[in-house]
């Protein structure tokens, strides 16, 4: 029995480029990297140095503040360069990888049986836990903390998205795996949610509360989700697990292998032949992006969604929990006026001279043009009309920027993650990183409050 999940607040952004559902396998990528950047708060402590040879699986660094948790080579080869930044900080590790692919045998068990402390311990022996993430902050999970949740979202709703139900298809075992062993290490429930309309492989799982969720972005954001199921109160955690996150973590406590292999939507206005790849963490986006071909050399490449993803150079890597690559025009230019005519070919949540809310299914294709300025917040209201939580987005972002704890506490903060305010961020009339200020909000509290 399932559970709905219905929001109102919010806006579908419909863009050209939708990877249709046809799967092919990316070129092997001559060179993999781990990018530390991706694993938010870590500090990396190296254990294969420049040319070390690893296995697909083997540990390349662990976290300083626990030796316990490591960090996985995605693939068998050799560490070809380590590459540092200031004071020597740790940017990248990158991998020259084997034709031949061999693994690092972790101990496969049998998830029915064996106890929690058991299941922790492979997670974090074998790479797995990094996959784990726990709200408040938006970080991977403290291992020492038990959660009183767990929650997974296989819906996405974000524009040009992988969908999760193709990408899945034919993964029930390794994800009912995964789910049967997460739900050892927490007391409470784990909560799945999955499409009103969808056709799941998560539907039919033993041990997971099931929901159906509708409505426009953000909906599939798990933060949305957990807003509307169990909210994160002060002094409480819950973890998130991405669904092909699951896959992984089911096939490694399964067989013994940690396979990085993960099938990422490939979309955009300018992509010749959006569809999916089927590649490896940490590959060369050059691998498949081309191969499914560019229309113009004026582009932006974000590995990500267009809402929440980095951009990075065509040269560049998949990040490590990306499952979709998206590219659209550079909005490299000055429109004369643009703030004093009727626009058609924009999207926009008021009715002051534009006109998308005449036709909601209308289709755009847009570019990185923020069509104006920063400059200070302007009362508008406008958030609130994208923004599902129960919060006070505008006052919330403020507390951050002047870094007022008691206030940040007291308006909700330990909900929210970046993802959650980037909508507002998008609809900004002023032009603020929103999602920068979330971030650096977050990252105050976890160094004053912890």
């Amino acid at each position: 029995m399932s559970t709905d999940i219905r929001i109102k607040k919010g806006l579908d952004i419909k863009l050209k480029g939708e990877a249709a559902q046809v799967t092919t396998n990316a070129l092997a990528s001559n060179v993999y990297s781990l990018l530390p950047a991706d694993f938010h708060g870590i500090i990396p402590k190296l254990i294969a140095k420049a040319g070390t040879k690893v296995k697909a699986g083997e540990a390349i660094f662990h976290n300083k503040e626990n030796d316990q948790m490591v960090f996985v080579s995605p693939v068998s080869g050799e560490v070809l360069e380590i590459i540092r930044g200031e004071k020597r900080k740790i940017l990248a590790v990158k991998i020259t990888a084997d034709k031949d692919q061999s693994y690092f045998e972790n101990k496969a068990i049998d998830v029915k049986v064996v106890d929690a402390e058991t299941i922790k311990s492979i997670l974090l022996s074998s790479g797995c836990w990094p996959f784990i993430k726990q709200r408040p902050y938006d970080v991977i999970a403290n291992p020492n903390v038990a959660p009183k949740a767990i929650f997974v979202s296989a819906y996405s709703s974000a524009p040009l998205t992988a969908n999760y139900d193709y990408v899945l298809e034919g993964k029930e075992t390794e994800l009912q795996a995964a789910i049967t062993a997460l739900g050892k290490l927490t007391e409470g429930a784990v909560h799945v949610s999955v499409g009103a309309d969808s056709n799941s492989p998560l539907d039919g799982l033993d041990g997971i509360t099931l929901h159906k969720v509708s409505g426009p972005h953000p909906s599939g954001n798990v933060g949305t989700q957990i807003a509307q199921i169990d909210p994160v109160n002060k002094g409480e955690v819950v973890w998130t697990v991405t669904p092909q996150d699951l896959v992984i973590i089911g096939e490694t406590l399964l067989t013994g292998k940690f396979n990085a292999e993960r099938i990422i939507a490939v979309g955009g206005s300018i992509v010749k032949t959006p569809k999916y790849y089927r590649t490896i963490i940490g590959a060369e986006v050059s691998t498949f992006v081309y191969d499914a071909g560019v229309e113009s050399d004026e582009f932006r490449l974000i590995s990500g969604n267009v809402l929440t993803g980095r951009a990075i150079k065509p040269d560049g890597f998949l990040g490590y929990y990306d499952n979709t690559v998206t590219l659209i025009p550079e909005g490299n230019y000055y429109e004369l006026f643009g703030w004093n005519k009727p626009v058609f070919e924009k999207v926009s949540t008021t009715r002051a001279l534009t006109f998308s809310w005449l036709n909601k299914n209308k289709v755009y294709d847009l570019d990185t043009n923020t069509n104006g300025e920063h400059r200070a917040f302007v009362l508008t209201g406008n958030y609130e009309e994208v923004f599902p939580l129960d919060i006070y987005p505008l006052q919330l972002l403020k507390a951050c920027m002047y870094q007022d704890l008691d206030e940040m506490e007291a308006l909700g903060m330990y909900e929210v993650a970046p993802e959650d305010f980037a909508l507002t961020e998008f609809i900004c009339v002023s032009k603020q990183p929103h999602q920068d200020i979330i971030r650096k909000g977050l990252d105050l509290m976890i160094k004053e409050i912890g």
